[in-house]
């Protein structure tokens, strides 16, 4: 397949020195527990934004222009601990760059490296989630960087709050701080928690977001898809709205499995990524 960097950008637009933002690829996926293929999410996002439109009819605007650079995947392919040691290290690097970190998963492990570079970097850091699964275990298969314990890693580091949960253990069900949880089947079909999650963050936030929070009847390509999920303009409602009230240092887009059958689901997450991009520095 055809390497792509990010909406198969020029190099006007895509060169490192010039470019306020880094797509990071972390095509990681040793610890998924169903469907394997979240390594391929990555590489699947990119070719979609090839064929992506580059101008946002919403924003009316051409976030490119702010300059895309994709870097170079991350190498480790078997140790979660070894991948967060990679992944965090050139997360890093980029920030103290002054770059705008966008990284792509990969399964939800990868996660709690980027949400350890942010939370190293800036201040005052607190994480929400978009996800079905709460991923609170200490530890699962022997490790505490499997997927299942990426937020468990994050509170330990930072106030979380968790969106369009509909999944978990009955252990994780006793660890969840019920405040800062919003179930999907108390908020799909209104926007009434919209203030409320706000104002459970602080003045800096870290957004990731695991694709299965989305409905599987508008995304069905994850490697764990859960009936009951959320809406592309309930959740992109929202998602403009946490950029224009609080300062979102970072993002990742996790748990793409795709199905070389039906694009869709690529090409949602590529025109997510986008929409975020344009909220950010389009505003």
């Amino acid at each position: 397949m055809k390497k792509y960097n990010f909406c198969d950008l020029t190099k006007e637009h895509s060169n490192y020195p010039a470019a306020k933002i880094v797509i990071l690829p972390a095509p990681f996926d040793a610890t998924s527990t169903w469907i394997k293929g979240a390594d391929k999410g990555p590489d699947a996002i990119l070719e979609a934004s090839a064929n992506m439109e580059t101008y946002d009819i919403e924003t009316d605007s051409e976030v490119f222009k702010q300059g895309i650079f994709t870097d170079k995947p991350i190498k480790e392919k078997k140790s979660p601990e070894k991948m967060v040691a990679e992944l965090k290290a050139r997360t890093l690097k980029h920030i103290k760059n002054g770059k705008y970190v966008v990284t792509l998963g990969g399964e939800h492990s990868i996660s709690a490296a980027s949400i350890q570079a942010h939370v190293e970097s800036f201040k005052d850091v607190s994480v929400i989630q978009f996800d079905a699964h709460a991923d609170l275990r200490e530890a699962y298969h022997g490790s505490k960087y499997n997927h299942a314990c990426v937020m468990a890693r994050a509170r330990e580091i930072a106030p979380v709050v968790q969106v369009g949960i509909r999944s978990g253990a009955v252990e994780e069900a006793e660890l969840m701080k019920k405040d800062n949880v919003f179930l999907a089947q108390d908020i799909y079909d209104n926007d009434r928690w919209f203030n409320k999650c706000l104002k459970k963050l602080t003045k800096n936030v870290y957004l990731t977001i695991d694709l299965d929070a989305f409905d599987p009847a508008i995304l069905p390509s994850t490697g764990t898809p859960e009936p009951g999920g959320l809406g592309w303009y309930q959740v992109i409602k929202f998602l403009k709205l946490l950029m224009q009230k609080k300062n979102v240092v970072g993002f990742d887009i996790v748990e793409l499995c795709p199905n070389p059958k039906n694009k869709g689901s690529d090409f949602l997450t590529a025109k997510l990524i986008y929409k975020l991009l344009s909220y950010r520095f389009c505003r």
